[in-house]
């Protein structure tokens, strides 16, 4: 479902962030940093490793707690709440799927945390296959998939929610050079085809410019 223009009052807004580390002298992470996002947009933060891109989306999605600044998503301030009440998602590099899951299991896990039934949990996983291009592969042990099938199963399982912000922690560092290309394009789709706002962290110039709608590059902690 593409978003509408009534959702577009609505979106992330980080504003003056800030994010420190201990240390003598404390090191700043990200520097006064602002950036807004709109439902339906992926953006995306390129720079090498350092600049200050994974601190930024820790305190977006509420992992790491900014010494300044603030988050808000419409007019909720969500820059003190915990990462649970968020509404946000989050794919990390590797995927962290459960073993001893199947892939149906994997992707229903937040479902049925969430007290979905079960009737509806299958059905939105099967929709989710689909969208993932995992059709008939819901009984499959994730070791018997290959990297990007287990990425996409990552994706589908962080998508199942329905989280108004999707947060991509380099997902696809892990993979060979040609896998990752292909990849970049089905995830860039997948996401369209939900109407899912993302914010992507990566250090490759060409994933950012074929998964996002808009690319803000960072050094030094800021946005440049």
């Amino acid at each position: 479902m593409s978003p509408t223009a009534a959702q577009h009052s609505d979106g992330l807004t980080v504003a003056d962030l800030v994010v420190t580390y201990p240390g003598r002298p404390p090191v700043e992470a990200v520097r006064g940093v602002s950036l807004t996002i709109a439902p339906g947009e992926t953006v995306a933060l390129l720079g090498p490793s350092g600049c200050g891109k994974s601190s930024l989306l820790g305190a977006v999605v509420g992992t790491i707690a900014p010494a300044a600044g603030n988050i808000t998503w419409g007019d909720e301030e969500l820059t003190r709440t915990p990462v649970h009440r968020r509404g946000f998602g989050m794919v990390f590099q590797d995927g962290q799927l459960f073993p001893h899951m199947d892939v149906a299991r994997n992707i229903a896990f937040g479902l049925r945390m969430a007290g979905v039934d079960r009737d509806e949990r299958d059905r939105h996983v099967k929709e989710l296959l689909a969208l993932v291009g995992l059709e008939g592969l819901g009984a499959r042990a994730v070791g018997e998939l290959s990297g990007g099938q287990r990425q996409r199963v990552a994706l589908a399982r962080s998508l199942a929610p329905r989280p108004r912000l999707l947060a991509l922690d380099e997902p696809l560092s892990s993979l060979d050079a040609e896998l990752r290309r292909r990849l970049a394009v089905e995830v860039r789709e997948i996401l369209r085809a939900a109407g899912t706002t993302a914010l992507l962290v990566t250090h490759d110039p060409a994933e950012a410019e074929t998964m996002a709608t808009r690319v803000r590059r960072m050094a030094d902690g800021k946005l440049i």
